[in-house]
């Protein structure tokens, strides 16, 4: 059966044609031939040129999600193996596998997919009508393909939960795909031992991308008083526990965060050195400085401020405060980590807003070393969603 054929606008797919994966509704022209919502369509510029083939979905203002630019390539199971077999082999080449990020959407050429695993327990995020039609026969191969290296997956739970599933025009959705298990899950990273909570826990469960970020801020820590912002359950806390911090105070605004946190302390026999608190970062760190409060190393770690375009001015605001009061609490000499997860706010415009908060905190700031996501969770050029995590270390000096 011939594939529908969808034509490029004159002008239009800059972004395809710079290595990109998505064609938006504007930049179509027309679509010709039979197809439903998430079937495979054959791409061509408005001349003729065949561009390859993706998934279409007429709900999305992603209107196209290219898989291949290759325009004979066949869409079976020869073709999404091969692809989930080359997302493996590339994380066995570049991070610990023990828990990783197996497949990270369209920077491994799997469209809306994303697998995290921990440990041996597999989490499943479809994100996109086309590769949510194919879970299960994904879900096997993947199984498969991690069979041959001898890993064993005992349970698969599935967190299409996220709100770009509705912009999809799909339900979010949850559970377990297989015969139920204990969702909590023991993982071990950077020797800190965790509780990852995949049914309920904030996107996977885990946050998988500052793996080595974390790390980095061992050596930093070693006899230091930390505190440590935006905790979450208490990884970037723990690596400073485990690093041999004097005292580690770890913060989030989330109770049900809070006391995972702490029984991950206890599971690290870290609680006489590492503690939690539930509160507003953004109200207590004033306090911390009113009072005086000194700190070796101070960690800033928030969730994305900004999902959209439309909100940057004010999370510009959000981070400019966090991190002027965050400087401030940071004794001579001592260390700032600093880190924005949202692809909006890209480099520039972070960078320059650390440059505006160290101005108005009256510091100077030397830069120990820029960082971003693990490479688990590569970037994909002119892919440019791939790319939002970035991680400054600085050393802050004021009287030199």
């Amino acid at each position: 059966m011939s594939l529908a054929l969808a034509v490029l606008k004159k002008g239009e797919g800059r972004t395809l044609k710079a290595g990109g994966a998505w064609i938006f509704d504007n930049e179509i022209g027309s679509v010709t031939g039979a197809f439903e919502n998430g079937d495979v369509v054959m791409v061509h510029d408005f001349d003729g040129y065949p561009m390859g083939r993706g998934f279409i979905n007429m709900h999305s203002k992603i209107r196209i999600r290219m898989l291949t630019r290759n325009p004979d390539q066949e869409i079976n199971e020869e073709f999404f193996r091969q692809r989930l077999k080359d997302a493996w082999e590339y994380r066995k080449r570049t991070v610990d596998t023990g828990s990783c990020r197996i497949v990270f959407g369209e920077a491994d050429f799997l469209p809306g997919l994303v697998v995290d695993k921990f440990s041996d327990v597999l989490v499943f995020q479809c994100l996109a009508l086309g590769m949510d039609r194919h879970k299960e026969k994904l879900l096997l191969i993947l199984k498969e393909i991690l069979a041959e290296d001898g890993i064993s997956i005992r349970g698969v739970y599935e967190r299409s939960d996220a709100r770009e599933r509705e912009k999809e025009g799909m339900r979010k959705t949850k559970g377990f795909l297989g015969e139920p298990f204990d969702t909590f899950v023991h993982i071990e990273e950077n020797g800190v031992k965790y509780i990852v909570d995949v049914k309920d826990g904030q996107k996977t469960g885990f946050f998988l991308d500052q793996k080595y970020n974390r790390l980095a801020i061992q050596k930093l820590c070693r006899g230091a008083r930390v505190l440590d912002c935006f905790t979450h359950t208490g990884s970037f806390a723990l690596n400073a526990g485990v690093a041999g911090a004097k005292s580690v105070l770890g913060v989030d605004a989330s109770g049900l965060a809070v006391a995972q946190a702490r029984e991950n302390a206890e599971l690290n026999g870290l609680s006489d050195r590492v503690e939690f608190l539930e509160a507003d970062v953004f109200d207590l760190l004033p306090s911390l400085v009113e009072k005086g409060e000194k700190y070796d190393v101070v960690v800033l770690d928030p969730p994305a401020f900004t999902k959209s375009r439309s909100s940057i001015k004010n999370a510009v605001k959000g981070y400019r405060e966090i991190n002027l009061r965050g400087m401030k609490l940071v004794k001579d000499g001592g260390f700032l980590a600093t880190c924005s997860c949202s692809h909006f706010m890209d480099f520039e415009l972070f960078t320059k807003t650390i440059r505006e908060a160290a101005r108005n905190a009256h510091v100077r700031l030397r830069q120990v070393e820029f960082r971003t996501q693990a490479p688990d969770h590569p970037i994909l050029w002119a892919a440019d969603e791939s790319y939002y995590l970035k991680f400054y270390v600085f050393q802050v000096c004021r009287e030199k």
